[in-house]
């Protein structure tokens, strides 16, 4: 038996690879582009591709936010793309009810006064992950009770993914002062907490004020009295608080980043208690909750980033495109010379986009999104989709979506090495450049007489195909993080281009 297995073997390796040969002898470009033949202008050429350019805004925006999103607060004044402001509103809950602030009974037997038992004071803690912006001002913000009449569009509404135009009405000002100013230089310092109770790093401390304080703490578990049972179930919790939100107020000119799901980011609730004749001081926390499914009862934290741009307007496109990350601007590119191109083996086909610099003095503040993304115009549609081939040519994905059973529509990784997409600095630091392989794509459009489509340029925070999934894509921006200028199609210095390496048949 294991005689017939060798030969068999042998047979079955060599029609594989004679198959895969005969699939892939036209992609020239795995072997990488050092490889690429000669351009000789007899055999190979290599061709420029004009392109039509014009410059797009996303109105309205559609990006969507997850809760384990780094979320993004503040103020920006760019002075070559305008005006930003974000906000956040979240909940944060009990990780358990019946929920008790110390120990079952405490606030019975304590409930402040004489005793000098009770709440010392509640603070708002989010986990900083990095700015936008100029730092040497420190940011100013509001913190704000979300209010959420009927129908409970936040509160009662979780699992649900919200777009950047979502904000909860808004509040009293709860804060301890009118409002908090926020240096994210001083951040890195070790603020101990009481009594060794704990310590935090990197995190965003703010204080709220006694009258918010002493509203929580009374809202204590004691079954016996309805007033005070708010931490009882999460239903009785959700009519008595529908969470907070962080607002920009005043001066700055940064966003900031924070993760709301982070362990670090929390609602703490410092108080008193007696424990064995002596008054301990000590802290609970709430937390932004992720539900267990299958229990109504115990949901998860609502979250929301609402985020504003206030842009000059922009040029046309056909020479300068600004491209913002989502919420942000696209250009549109038409490449007509395609559809006449004759039938040729492409070497290599690449999308160039060069940056126009920036001289405005703030390049070191307002930095250059790390990736830019490219899609096609989905067919006598207003809907886009991926690109067919090249965004991870190992694995198998299907833009058109005929069998959804077996093949995604989207790549579950994106080969970035093979694409590109990301920013690129020219050899002896002459400027930098996006680049985008597209050569499978070009060979079939070739080829085959495939659609010439419009073509989709933006850096996006994720991507979503709606007529495919409602789920979004991650892809490799933050938030409302970076901005480029770019040449459009023709821009005489820093012209956008479609480079084919080609040998016709």
């Amino acid at each position: 038996m294991q005689k017939r297995i060798l030969p068999l073997a042998i047979i079955a390796i060599t029609l594989i690879s004679l198959i895969g040969w005969n699939c892939t002898k036209l992609d020239t470009t795995d072997i990488g582009s050092d490889l690429l033949p000669a351009v000789d202008n007899v055999i190979t050429f290599a061709d420029t591709i004009p392109i039509i350019s014009t410059q797009g805004i996303f109105v309205p925006d559609s990006t969507y936010i997850l809760r384990t999103d780094d979320h993004a607060f503040g103020v920006n004044n760019d002075p070559v793309f305008g005006q930003t402001n974000a906000s956040i509103a979240f909940q944060l809950k009990p990780g358990f009810y019946p929920f008790f602030i110390g120990s079952p009974g405490d606030t019975l037997n304590w409930p402040g006064g004489a005793t000098g038992a009770g709440v010392d004071s509640v603070v708002l803690c989010l986990k900083y992950k990095g700015i936008y912006g100029d730092s040497t001002i420190p940011l100013q913000v509001e913190v704000r009770e979300v209010i959420d009449n009927a129908p409970y569009l936040f509160r009662d509404s979780t699992n649900k993914y919200r777009n950047v135009n979502f904000m909860p009405g808004l509040g009293a000002n709860v804060g301890f002062t009118s409002t908090t100013s926020i240096d994210v230089k001083k951040l890195r310092d070790t603020v101990k907490y009481k009594y060794g109770t704990g310590f935090s790093v990197n995190t965003i401390r703010i204080r709220l004020s006694t009258a918010y304080a002493n509203a929580l703490y009374n809202r204590d578990t004691i079954f016996s009295n309805p007033a005070k049972n708010a931490f009882a179930t999460d239903s009785l919790f959700r009519k008595f608080y529908n969470g907070l939100a962080v607002v920009p107020s005043g001066s700055g000119n940064e966003l900031i980043y924070t993760n709301l799901a982070n362990a670090d980011t929390k609602l703490e609730i410092h108080f008193r208690r007696k424990n064995l004749g002596r008054i301990d001081t000590l802290a609970n926390s709430l937390v932004l909750k992720s539900e267990f499914f299958g229990n109504a009862l115990n949901r998860s934290s609502s979250t929301a980033n609402y985020i504003t741009r206030s842009r000059p307007a922009l040029p046309s496109g056909d020479q300068e495109v600004y491209l913002q990350t989502s919420p942000g601007t696209f250009a549109n590119l038409h490449i007509p010379t395609l559809s006449t191109l004759s039938n040729r083996i492409v070497h290599r086909a690449e999308l160039v986009v060069q940056e126009i610099p920036d001289n405005s003095g703030f390049a070191d503040k307002f930095i250059v999104p790390n990736y830019l993304y490219i899609d096609i115009k989905d067919s006598g549609t207003a809907k886009w989709k991926p690109i067919y081939y090249d965004l991870n040519p190992a694995l198998a994905y299907d833009p058109d979506y005929k069998n959804s059973f077996f093949v995604n529509y989207f790549p579950n990784e994106i080969d970035f090495l093979y694409f590109g997409g990301f920013i690129r600095t020219k050899p002896g630091n002459l400027g930098r450049f996006y680049n985008f392989n597209i050569t499978r794509y070009m060979q079939d459009v070739i080829t085959n007489h495939k659609p010439n489509r419009d073509i989709r340029l933006y850096a996006p925070f994720n991507v979503i195909y709606p007529q495919y999934s409602a789920f979004p894509i991650a892809y490799g921006n933050n938030i409302a993080y970076g901005r480029v200028k770019v040449g459009g199609g023709n821009n005489p210095n820093y012209k956008m281009i479609l480079r084919i390496v080609s040998s016709k048949l």
